[in-house]
This record gives C-alpha cells, structure tokens and sequence, in this order.
C-alpha cells in the first residue's frame, strides 16, 4: 500500500469515541464500534457533547458539525470494517483482550488493511504475532483526550512494513497530529519513562514529602501539572493495573505501595471524586483531603519509614532526571531514533514546558556532567539501587557532549 492510498477510504474503530473526531474533523468516514447497542450510544452521545460544547464557543458552525457528524458510522458489527483501509483497536489494555481481537480482525480485514493498535505499553510484536499478517500491524498510541492531545505514538513493530509505518506517519498529519516513530518496548517511549517519574514521585512520599508539596514544586518548575494531579486525571486504576503486572514481571523494579492502598479504597482519582486528592462535583480542582494524609502516615509507620524535609529543588531534579535517566536507556537501544524525538512526545503529550525544550534539550543545558552528578548522589539515598546511571548518559557527559549533538 502505497502512503497515499488510505487517504479517502474508511477508517473503522472499536471502542473508540475520541479518536473518531481526529478523522472526521479533517473528512475522512469513520465507523465506531463496540460490541453492545449501549456502549456505541455512549461514544457517539460523547463525540456529539464534544462538538456541542466546541459549536457554543463559536469556534464551529452547527452545519460543519453536522457535515462531520455524518461520516461517523455507529456499528455493533465487527464484520462493518471488512472495506476499511485502517482499523484501530483501543480494547482494555490487557494482552489476552488485544490478542484475541486482533485474531478477529485478521478474520474479516480486507487485505492490505493496516491493523492498528492504541495499546500505551504492551508488547505491539507479540499482538502481531497472533495474525497471518505481522507486517501490516503498527501501533498507533493516542493520548487522551485523544480529541485534544496533539502527540501520536507510532510504533514499529520488528515485521512492521515500511509502506505501513509511511502511511501512518503521513496518516498522523493529515489527522493535525504530531506523529513520533518508536520502536517496540513496555510502555514505547513516553510511558517508560514517565514510569521512573511516577515512581520517584512515591518516593518522595515515603521520605516526608506530601502530594501537594510534590505537584507544586513540577508546577512551578513549568509543567502544566504536578504527577499526583496528573494520576488522578488519568486515572490511578490505569497505573494499578500496571503496576500488578510489574510485581509479577520484573520483581527487580522497586516501587513504594502507597499508591496500591490509594486504590484499594476506590480512590481512582476525578471519576470517582476520590484519588490523591478530592473533586467537587463537576469540578476538577484538586482539593487535599486528610484521610490520604493518613494513609501515607500509616504506610510511613507501618514500613518504619524515617521522614526529612525535602526541598523543592531535589523534588524537581528527581522527577526530571528520572526521565532523562530512563530517556538516555531509550535512545542508546534505538526505540527513540533521536533525542529531539523523545523531547517531542513530552512536549506534545505530557506538558513539558516548552521553554525548557523537552527533558533531554534541558538535560543538554544543565549539562550532563551536573546531571550524573545528581544521579549519582541520588544512588546513595533512599532506594538508591533504582538510579543506575545510564551508560550513554555517562559516555556523553565524560566526553563534554550532549545528547542533541
């Protein structure tokens, strides 16, 4: 398949009320598709409350959002993709799930079709190892909302065909994204490394630091939000699940439990008006709330855990490390082609202040002989077998270079 050829032709979902306004919004139909009459109402109810929201601020005409509304076709019918030139799968983030989709998929898609999966951190091979036609499957990982988020993740799988990963980048355009090429590991390029961040973030609670303390020293450092206000928006049950996966997967990456008794009381973050924080109805302010208090206060004392004062100033450099730490690991084993590209997804999908260039350009402008610096004394801190210097981060900066060279 040519990059040019899916242009005009049918782009089919499942499960994806978001990701449909991306196409529709540039002319290209689009079916929505789960599996029960119900589920598909909701998604469309959305797509139209979003559109409606958009036509009362006056930045759409009733008749454009009319004229998009139409391409979007509602389906409970699998077998309604069999003409679409891409299908894109957004299942429960579950390798058992995407893998018998997948199997369905292979069934009833024409040949030629791009396979596309919205998977944030499985493995895109093993997903294509389950179909007669590895070569025609990508990921596709967009970020929520995926309506407003302007960052597309674009992993290539290692059977990945060339003509695919083309059309997809060029697909990721003509949607006004902003498509970023990864290779195939667990979380690709932005969730990795967020995950060090997220885990630093615990970290510092064990240590004495408190959630708000945390979120407004990375607010007033430039990010657009803190990670405890970040994981409430997102939703804490997504990094539980995760998480359970990890303990059973890789029992060698070390993470503070607060987080696990947080979610154990439901508290799942602004859809249940309980995470770190508590929400209003209908508000999404973040208000501290002490029954969280007195759940770090226990683990702290249950774990006979010893507290300091923690200054902003090495609350911003671990998180921020964190991820040029991890970023580094990223760009030496080539998931990331460059460091501009890893600085991009932060840029685009996770509210890295832009004045700061993305954490690797930031990286580059402290200079990375004062970031090993940091990591290093971080080693001989809490939990400090979790910083291990990464080796190119340590070439580069005894060598006086950058990672943008």
């Amino acid at each position: 398949m040519a990059p040019s050829d899916m242009m005009d032709g049918r782009i089919g979902a499942i499960r994806s009320a978001l990701e449909e306004n991306n196409f529709a919004n540039v002319g290209i139909p689009v079916s929505i598709m789960d599996m029960t009459q119900e589920a598909v109402d909701k998604g469309v109810a959305k797509i139209k409350a979003n559109y409606a929201s958009t036509v009362s601020k006056g930045r759409l005409k009733q008749e454009e959002m009319d004229k998009r509304l139409a391409l979007i076709k509602p389906t409970t019918k699998l077998e309604d993709g069999k003409d679409a030139d891409i299908v894109i799968e957004a299942v429960f983030e579950r390798m058992d799930v995407k893998q018998d989709m997948f199997r369905k998929l292979d069934a009833i898609a024409k040949p030629g079709a791009i396979l596309a999966t919205n998977t944030s951190t499985l493995d895109v091979d093993q997903i294509a190892d389950v179909t007669k036609r590895p070569q025609d499957v990508i990921g596709t990982h967009f970020f929520s909302p995926a309506n407003v988020m302007r960052l597309l993740e674009v992993v290539r799988g290692k059977k990945t065909a060339k003509d695919v990963l083309a059309t997809t980048m060029k697909l990721g355009k003509a949607i006004k994204k902003v498509p970023v090429v990864s290779g195939v590991c667990d979380g690709f390029i932005g969730n990795r490394m967020i995950e060090k961040y997220g885990q630093q973030s615990l970290f510092l609670l064990d240590e004495g630091a408190s959630p708000q303390q945390v979120d407004a020293a990375a607010q007033k450092w430039g990010l657009a939000m803190g990670p405890f206000a970040m994981g409430d928006l997102a939703g804490l049950d997504i990094g539980w699940d995760i998480r359970k996966r990890r303990y059973k997967e890789r029992p060698d990456f070390s993470y503070s439990r607060i987080a696990d008794k947080v979610c154990e009381l439901g508290r799942f973050g602004q859809k249940t008006g309980k995470g770190w924080y508590r929400y209003e109805a209908g508000s999404r302010k973040p208000i501290p709330d002490p029954e969280v208090e007195k759940i770090i206060s226990s683990y702290r004392s249950d774990n006979e855990l010893k507290t300091r004062t923690i200054s902003d100033e090495e609350i911003v450099e671990r998180l921020i490390y964190a991820l040029v730490n991890e970023g580094a690991k990223i760009l030496e084993e080539g998931i990331a082609l460059r460091a501009s590209d890893i600085d991009m997804v932060y840029l685009t999908g996770y509210g890295f202040p832009p004045y700061r260039g993305g954490p690797m350009f930031y990286a580059d402008s402290v200079g990375l002989d004062r970031v090993l610096k940091s990591i290093e004394k971080f080693q001989q801190g809490y939990q400090g077998s979790q910083w291990k210097p990464a080796p190119l981060l340590v070439k580069l900066a005894k060598e006086g270079r950058r990672f943008n060279d």
